[in-house]
């Protein structure tokens, strides 16, 4: 009957080396892609500084202009200029500087508009490339959680698994026991 115990044992060591391979082979290489792009970034130093540049002049022209042309006060006052434009114009209550199709008008809006696309363009530019990097930061934290959380699996299969064998060599020991202790 002592044999049968060892056999027992041995039933669960197996057991757990086949949990130990039933994990997929994906699951490995994935693990170890994580755990070598973890390395690669140990290594580098980090590509932004912690301290935010100060913003040039160009940069916060932009962004006023930006700003100023899309909000609802410029539309609004543009528009009343707009009005009052063409009532002065069509009405003739001061002499037409601008007569009825309007080319002086649309001169006007074609240089705002020439030199106000580039200026937003620029502020969206600026606010694409803190959004990248904003990107670039988040990835570099979920793949860090993702390591984090695989080292947990580990620690709580490594867990397992010792406990699975501490109850094995009880359960072992409790038969031997019960074993002596039985009468022949």
């Amino acid at each position: 009957m002592a044999g049968s115990a060892t056999a027992t044992g041995d039933v669960t060591v197996e057991r757990v080396e086949a949990m130990k391979a039933g994990l997929l082979e994906a699951e490995h290489r994935l693990l170890n892609e994580l755990r070598v792009l973890r390395r690669g970034m140990r290594g580098m130093p980090d590509s932004e500084p912690s301290v935010i540049p100060p913003l040039t002049l160009g940069q916060r022209i932009a962004d006023a202009v930006a700003a100023t042309m899309g909000s609802w006060t410029f539309i609004i006052i543009q528009s009343a200029i707009l009005l009052v434009w063409i009532v002065l114009n069509i009405t003739a209550y001061v002499k037409q500087w601008d007569p009825y199709p309007f080319i002086l008008l649309n001169l006007a809006l074609s240089f705002q508009a020439a030199y106000a696309a580039p200026f937003i363009m620029m502020s969206q530019n600026r606010q694409q490339d803190i959004d990248r990097k904003s990107a670039e930061n988040d990835f570099k934290v979920n793949v860090k959680a993702e390591l984090e959380i695989e080292l947990l699996h580990q620690k709580i299969d490594q867990l397992r698994e010792t406990e699975v064998l501490q109850l094995s060599s009880s359960i072992k020991e409790l038969i031997e026991l019960l074993k002596k202790d039985k009468p022949a």
